[in-house]
């Protein structure tokens, strides 16, 4: 039976496709942006999240939480897992549940009356292709029922295009435009994403493509004029660019998830996204606002 790993699920409207949607984010990812929203979903086996001000140290009958804290090294050679297996509490959670794909998908049939103005179902994350077979499997079910569905993808999976028949909209957040500065500071080269972006303009027909302004790592004018010079040779009839600001709604839980948040942002910073959206537009492509 196909299991998908989910850390958070939710609805939103038109914000990662059309219409009303059930956003599900799956855990793992091969990327690990410093100043990623969604921390918790990046290690495929995934992290315990803590809240110090609720540790309670009885449900640890191993020790590992004491004065308000808990001592990871201890977690990380267990495996029977008490403090979120049998001694449940608020202040330690995993960050991800098992499901399976069939109760997902009659959780997605129960739901189909919210799908209103084309809406559907969103798979995001972490990385939905960690987890490629189990996604292609839920996707296929969805589709012979009719149920939309979109992807939003870091693009860097070699067999992405496999996942194209079974999705109506593809989102990849393009990172960067050169391959060893993505490498240093996300952990992946872009080879493979600039394939795979190129590959769908031609091949699909609804691709939004993202690029969120990173202070010191993609933001300037220069990086714009680099992107769109690869962006703007692709076939544009089936192709949406939309800018996104960067943000630090994600540092409280890097925090939870024992990891230190390392984006360090001057105050006053502020993109000229609608100077780069016009640039954009003058160069014949089509930017949205979501």
């Amino acid at each position: 039976m196909e299991q998908l790993r989910i850390f958070q699920k939710g609805w939103n409207y038109r914000q990662d496709g059309p219409g009303n949607r059930l956003v599900y984010h799956l855990q793992g990812c091969n990327l690990h942006c410093p100043w990623c929203a969604n921390p918790e979903g990046m290690l495929p086996e995934g992290v315990l999240m803590v809240k110090n001000d609720k540790l309670i140290p009885s449900v640890c009958p191993h020790g590992s939480i004491h004065d308000g804290n808990i001592d990871r090294r201890l977690c990380g050679r267990c495996s029977s897992m008490e403090c979120v297996t049998t001694n449940l509490n608020q202040g330690i959670r995993l960050s991800y549940k098992v499901n399976s794909c069939e109760s997902l998908f009659q959780e997605v049939m129960a739901s189909k009356h919210l799908f209103h103005s084309g809406g559907g179902i969103t798979l995001s994350g972490g990385e939905p292709t960690v987890q490629y077979d189990a996604v292609r499997y839920f996707l296929r079910l969805l589709k012979e029922e009719g149920i939309n569905t979109t992807i939003e993808t870091n693009g860097s999976h070699p067999e992405l295009s496999g996942l194209f028949p079974l999705i109506d909209m593809l989102i990849i957040d393009f990172k960067h435009y050169d391959t060893d500065r993505a490498h240093s500071v996300v952990g992946v080269k872009n080879g493979v994403v600039i394939s795979n972006i190129s590959r769908a303009a031609k091949e699909h027909g609804n691709v939004l493509i993202r690029i969120t302004l990173i202070p010191e790592f993609n933001d300037t004018m220069d990086d714009m004029l680099q992107f769109l010079s690869i962006l703007r040779n692709l076939p544009q009839e089936h192709v949406v660019i939309e800018f996104l600001s960067y943000h630090e709604y994600g540092r409280v839980k890097w925090e939870e998830c024992g990891m230190k948040y390392k984006m360090h942002v001057a105050r006053g910073f502020k993109e000229d996204i609608a100077g780069y959206e016009s640039l954009f537009r003058k160069a014949g492509m089509n930017v949205i606002r979501t």
